[in-house]
């Protein structure tokens, strides 16, 4: 007898419909209007967002349901994917464009071995449906942990400069004072992925647990795809995060004015 939960869970799932438009609406202009009623500076900045994600989405859909046809294709996507991630996070940092080959590598080297592990063992099919999804999600969190992780180096080393003289003052070398100042703030970038993983369930039910219920999955099927994001999270994130700290010390992630600002 099969388990009619998916079966409801089915029922719920929005459509492309005026309904939907609608709600969608309707809440950015809550967002919106709330923004501007509370002063926060960002209602232009939210509307352009939602216009944004909706143009985006409707392109994406369109690729995706071209790309999930040939591994290949899938395969320049996610390739696409990282170029994009790195990019953002380049310019989150405020770093020249020279230097964003370095966020290129630091991302990929998170999402690297992630998807070697999963691919390797099996557990992820090697094909455009297996693939595409698993490796959005893990270059979008290997994103993060980046951008995180860069600004928080950037401005510890702005303000912590007289730490960093005198660690150069007693003989340390410049990556090494660098280290010595970000070392206490090492781990904050990866703070959002760690909440997200130690409260799931008991906070939310993150997309990975409700696409597969809704694709008809048990709620076991659920929670093993949803285990193999966050802890894939928390290894892209680690290893992201890790090698940016090292681009920052040795000045290839580092934004002009620092570089300029601080002695070697």
């Amino acid at each position: 007898m099969t388990d009619p939960a998916p079966v409801r869970l089915l029922a719920v799932a929005p459509q492309l419909d005026v309904a939907t438009a609608v709600a969608l609406v309707v809440l950015a202009a809550i967002a919106a209007g709330v923004s501007a009623f509370a002063g926060l500076g960002v209602t232009r900045a939210q509307v352009t967002a939602a216009a944004r994600a909706t143009l985006q989405l409707a392109v994406v859909a369109l690729v995706v349901g071209a790309v999930l046809r040939s591994l290949v294709l899938a395969s320049l996507f996610v390739l696409v994917m990282l170029l994009v991630a790195a990019a953002t996070s380049a310019r989150r940092l405020g770093v020249s464009t020279a230097q964003a080959p370095w966020a290129v590598l630091a991302i990929a080297a998170g999402v690297a071995p992630v998807l070697a592990v999963t691919l390797a063992l099996g557990v992820l099919p090697l094909n455009p449906v297996g693939v595409l999804p698993y490796a959005g999600i893990v270059i979008g969190g290997a994103m993060a942990a980046a951008t995180l992780t860069g600004r928080r180096a950037a401005q510890e080393l702005e303000l912590q400069r007289p730490q960093y003289e005198a660690a150069l003052a007693v003989g340390l070398t410049p990556a090494e004072a660098t280290g010595l100042v970000l070392q206490p703030h090492a781990a904050e970038g990866l703070v959002p992925g760690l909440d997200q993983t130690r409260t799931v369930g008991l906070v939310t039910l993150p997309g990975a647990f409700v696409g597969v219920l809704l694709g008809g999955g048990s709620a076991t099927d659920a929670a093993s795809a949803q285990l193999l994001v966050l802890v894939g999270l928390l290894a892209a994130q680690a290893v992201t995060a890790a090698v940016v700290l090292r681009l920052v010390a040795g000045r290839r992630l580092l934004r002009a004015d620092l570089q300029r600002a601080l002695p070697t």
